[in-house]
């Protein structure tokens, strides 16, 4: 009896284990047809036309930029080799000796001018301390210089490293000034009263003032007013909302300020947290600015201040996904900036906030390639389908778990670690290369799937420097192969430039204009070629 049950017991696992073996096989069979590393060239590589004409041109990029929000302020005392590495990653236009990129070269260095809420703190009802700001102006109405030492250090770090631009800009009046003394609003409403604005115009000049005396650097733009459509009254971080007649007052103080204290700074307006607000006449009060600041008839109009830079800013957020309808919101954008003779518009603060259409969740911090390849086609986006000459990413450097830093770090005052992410290589694909005064030029593509827009292509001339410069970006899984011609120009050789999954900035072999030059799947490639 025990031998007969064992000899079935023995068959039925027998055929129970080649069933499993089946199922199994059959399941790794479909799930590897189904995965495909990033390495694994599945098919003969598609090839892709790209031509290139110089005598189509379209904008003159003027900066590419990030803010020292929030971290500066700490990062800034952290010991000096620490540091200058970040700086080194964020400013740097140098190369190792294999031609390995230090850093991403910023062109413009955004600097917070503090409302206060730091010096009060718990008091300020902004609980995250990271998120507070000093401010050089002291209750009894004198300025502080050795304040916002940590944000000094990272300005004078930029312009050892020959930034070019330098602009600041401020969350919130101070909180000596403010409607409520705290650094955000009460109730959605605008925090600094109309009998306040010169005041508050002439603090702005005071600190453009003593920051060039301390530093030697004057700031070339100021921002008085950020994101002011929102209401900012839940202290997560200084702000306060305005609407379009409230910000031209403030304008129009502030360019009286800078006249008469004999500053060649200019005024940026008006940092809108969306697109929309600047073209959109869904809300007439805090929207539709480029009508209202820029058209004469506007009871609004401050196009005439002499001192006011012929540009509109705006941030891109809520606004990047899906793809084809971003693209088509900064087409309109584009179109309506261009109704006004000479004006120009500039992306001002971008990283990835929200759900983004289900295509990139801003939650949790990601150092790899996925969100690098999101950012990189949004830069694409605003740059080519928006016409912006400016492109400006928000906190260089995030404690955060979020995916909002260029460079991450410990949330430590003192010390701690740091890490570089990918969306900083991928925005230096741009940034290293794309210098002040290069302009972008018609770049044709064919034989490229249009509808998936996994692959997009745009190019620059540089005569100051007599470079092409191309910036691809293929987020597909499969490599592809592209073929270059030119119009109007003679390249003849092209420098490549690499960020993938395996590569920061990585440089690649030169290489003739007449080969087919492969551009890995999922990976950003910039190519250099020398105009002759």
């Amino acid at each position: 009896m025990i031998r007969t049950s064992f000899k079935v017991s023995k068959s039925f696992l027998l055929r129970k284990w080649l069933m499993a073996y089946t199922f199994l096989f059959l399941l790794f069979s479909c799930t590897k047809a189904q995965v495909i590393p990033d390495n694994v060239k599945t098919q003969e590589n598609k090839q892709v036309n790209i031509s290139i004409d110089a005598a189509k041109t379209f904008q003159t990029i003027e900066h590419f930029g990030a803010s020292d929000a929030w971290s500066c302020q700490f990062v800034g005392n952290w010991p000096e080799s620490k540091k200058n590495s970040i700086a080194d990653l964020l400013f740097s236009q140098d190369t190792t000796a294999s031609g390995q990129p230090k850093g991403i070269g910023l062109s413009l260095w955004r600097f917070n001018i503090g409302a206060g809420s730091a010096a009060v703190g718990d008091d300020s009802g902004i609980k995250d301390e990271w998120r507070r700001a000093e401010s050089f102006l002291d209750n009894d109405g004198s300025y502080h210089w050795e304040k916002q030492a940590g944000q000094i250090w990272f300005l004078n770090a930029a312009k050892q490293r020959n930034v070019k631009y330098f602009l600041a800009f401020t969350n919130s009046p101070p909180i000596q000034f403010t409607v409520n003394k705290k650094a955000y609003a009460s109730n959605g409403k605008s925090n600094l009263s109309a009998d306040k604005f010169d005041t508050f115009a002439n603090f702005l000049a005071t600190v453009i003032k003593g920051v060039k005396d301390k530093t030697g650097i004057l700031f070339d733009y100021v921002s008085p007013v950020n994101e002011p459509q929102w209401e900012w009254s839940d202290g997560g971080q200084e702000g306060t909302p305005f609407n379009n007649t409230e910000i031209a007052g403030i304008t129009r103080s502030l360019s009286t300020s800078l006249l008469k204290a004999n500053l060649a700074t200019k005024i940026n307006i008006a940092e809108a947290g969306e697109l929309n607000f600047l073209y959109a006449k869904d809300n007439l009060v805090k929207g539709y600015q480029i009508t209202d600041f820029f058209e004469a008839s506007s009871s609004n109009y401050v196009g005439n201040l002499p001192n006011l830079e012929k540009a509109i800013s705006g941030h891109s957020y809520f606004t990047s996904s899906p793809f084809l309808q971003a693209r088509d919101k900064r087409k309109l954008l584009s179109e309506r900036v261009a109704t006004i003779p000479n004006l120009k518009y500039w992306m001002s603060e971008y990283c990835i906030l929200g759900d983004n259409a289900g295509e990139m969740d801003g939650n949790k911090k990601d150092l790899g390639i996925d969100p690098a390849l999101y950012v990189a086609r949004t830069i694409h986006n605003d740059l080519v389908n928006g016409n912006a000459t400016a492109w400006h990413w928000w906190l260089s450097i995030s404690p955060y778990d979020y995916k909002d830093g260029l460079i991450y770090i410990d949330k430590n005052k003192t010390d701690g670690n740091f890490s570089a992410s990918k969306m900083l290589w991928a925005f230096g694909n741009f940034s290293r290369f794309v210098r002040p005064n290069a302009e972008r030029i018609a770049t044709t593509v064919e034989n490229e799937d249009t509808q998936k827009n996994l692959f997009q292509v745009s190019s620059y001339k540089d005569l100051a420097q007599k470079q092409l410069i191309t910036v691809i970006i293929n987020s597909d899984i499969n490599p592809v192969d592209i073929k270059l011609s030119f119009s109007n120009m003679k390249v003849s050789t092209v420098k490549a430039y690499i960020t993938s999954k395996d590569a920061d900035l990585k440089p690649l072999p030169s290489t003739s204009t007449k080969q087919l030059i492969t551009v890995p799947a999922r990976s950003i490639i910039t190519l250099v070629g020398n105009l002759e």
